[in-house]
């Protein structure tokens, strides 16, 4: 066990010197002590909680940044850390918490992180598994050549005018529909309809137009993935059957964000919000949860160009599902509506939001801050379309390029205690340094090959960083979502293919 971990029932843990006190089998609270304006609260059972303390994890560091969070002005009910959690940049990856204006809250980029609206889409098929199975190693060569991947890519994107580019900032994917690309009813099936309302081109630097406009349509690097599978395991046949998620299902999981433009967005405004944070007066308890209070010009400003970025990450996505549709169809010789190729959902986990949540007994106008986290709206939510309505919104977890990925439903419980937010992923375990360190002398392309996998990437240093042991298993993440009830499980993928940037 990790320092501090006395034993499997253990009622308290300590994470350095801060003392987190077990609610339940799933929760652990860390009290209010010091600066702290509301408790946190990690969802973990024993094993996570054991792996988050574990020294060189950066779990330890990652509880500590969810205590720093419940320091800043405005928050409300508590600061989340999500079972996934591990150190980011001011804020945990796995962190939300909600700020109100009324109460002089905040907005802070690092709350949000260098790559704005990294998300997933999802796309299911009317083939199984043993339709693409002989045809994979192809399949996966034209996804290669059709999708660019990897850092900086620029060969066959989309190449914009500035002029266009700045349309695309305001109108999301929607700029891709009305430009022949996709359809509206993958509109209807993304998170906000694949546009954010308020952005604000002018708000995005000319250097971040200049990084973003050869990238519309790009993997990235990273752990940005396009990843060909099929469902192996349903745990609600008739929610599962009404997505058409059915077992043996293909389906293509597509993980990218905002690219450089995104991550120049951040950069651009980390030093707006520490000369804020002065000029306002507010104490921070961590240089890099620099941030303005929401009524400020510096947040309007910030959260103008925050839209604009999560709009062009929304439009990548969606020329990304154009490209893969296109490559099912060159290689299977069928058009992609033939082969039943539609969107299930498209959603972020890097993003501030406007939202209305209850907030002791009221309804109250929050910005919503999850890094590394998804929204889950619960059934009946006014914002889902009517195929989710009694379902609740799909949540889509992707795990590691070894073992499985899992789609989810949202529940009221996530609702009413996380703001409407759950995981985003199987959470790093060990550093990309770590990870390559761990793999030499393996033949990696040989060991995915044996497993039944395909995998395609521009350089063999992404797939040594993106092992699966680097990561935490999903599936204990999501045994962890699913028993906290702030997500249901519905169905398991497993993959074919992968492509890495």
């Amino acid at each position: 066990m990790s320092p501090g971990v006395t034993g499997p029932e253990a009622a308290t843990v300590m994470a350095g010197e801060l003392e987190l006190r077990r609610a339940d089998s799933y929760r652990w609270i860390i009290p209010r002590q010091g600066r702290m304006r509301v408790e946190g609260m990690i969802y973990a059972d024993d094993a996570l909680m054991d792996d988050i303390l574990t020294p060189g994890h950066g779990g330890a560091e990652a509880v500590r940044q969810v205590a720093n969070v419940a320091c800043l002005p405005g928050i409300v009910g508590r600061s989340i850390g999500m079972p996934d959690i591990h150190w980011g940049y001011g804020f945990a990856i796995g962190g939300v918490a909600a700020f109100d204006p009324e109460s002089g809250g905040v907005v802070s980029p690092g709350g949000v992180g260098y790559d704005i609206n990294c998300g997933v889409r999802l796309l299911r098929s009317d083939l199984l598994e043993a339709d693409v199975r002989p045809h994979l190693a192809p399949l996966m060569n034209q996804i290669m050549r059709d999708v660019p991947a990897g850092m900086g890519s620029r060969y066959k994107s989309f190449q914009l005018s500035d002029d266009q580019l700045r349309e695309v900032l305001v109108e999301g994917a929607a700029w891709a529909v009305r430009n022949g690309y996709g359809t509206r009813e993958d509109l209807a099936r993304t998170e906000a309809g694949g546009r954010l309302d308020g952005a604000d081109p002018a708000a995005v630097s000319p250097r971040a137009i200049q990084r973003g406009r050869p990238q519309l349509g790009t993997v990235g690097s990273g752990n940005h993935f396009i990843e060909v599978g099929y469902v192996d395991r349903v745990y609600d046949e008739n929610a599962a059957t009404r997505l058409g998620l059915e077992p043996g299902t293909v389906c293509v999981l597509i993980h990218s964000g905002s690219r450089g433009l995104g991550y120049q967005v951040c950069d651009d405004f980390l030093e707006v919000m520490v000369q804020a944070a002065g000029r306002y007066g507010i104490d921070l308890p961590d240089r890099q949860l620099a941030c303005a209070p929401l009524d400020s010009p510096e947040a309007r400003r910030y959260l103008g160009a925050m839209n604009a970025a999560a709009n062009f990450a929304f439009a990548n996505r969606h020329m990304m599902a154009f490209r893969g549709r296109e490559a099912f169809e060159r290689v299977l010789g069928r058009p992609a509506s033939e082969l039943g190729m539609t969107q299930i959902y498209d959603v972020a986990h890097n993003i501030a939001k406007w939202e209305v949540h209850e907030v002791e007994g009221r309804g109250r106008r929050l910005c919503v801050h999850r890094k590394g986290a998804t929204r889950a709206l619960p059934p009946g939510h006014p914002e889902l379309i009517p195929l989710y309505q009694a379902l609740g919104q799909p949540v889509l977890i992707p795990g590691d390029m070894g073992r499985y990925s899992y789609v989810l439903l949202g529940t009221e419980a996530a609702f009413q205690e996380t703001f409407g937010s759950t995981c985003h992923g199987a959470g790093r375990r060990m550093s990309r340094r770590a990870a390559k360190k761990s793999v030499v002398g393996r033949s990696l392309r040989k060991e995915f090959q044996e497993m039944g996998i395909e995998v395609r990437a521009h350089s063999y240093a992404t797939i040594a960083e993106e092992v699966p042991e680097a990561y935490k298993d999903v599936a204990e993440v999501v045994e962890v979502v699913s028993g906290a009830g702030i997500g249901r499980k519905l169905a398991r993928l497993h993959p074919m293919g992968v492509l890495k940037g």
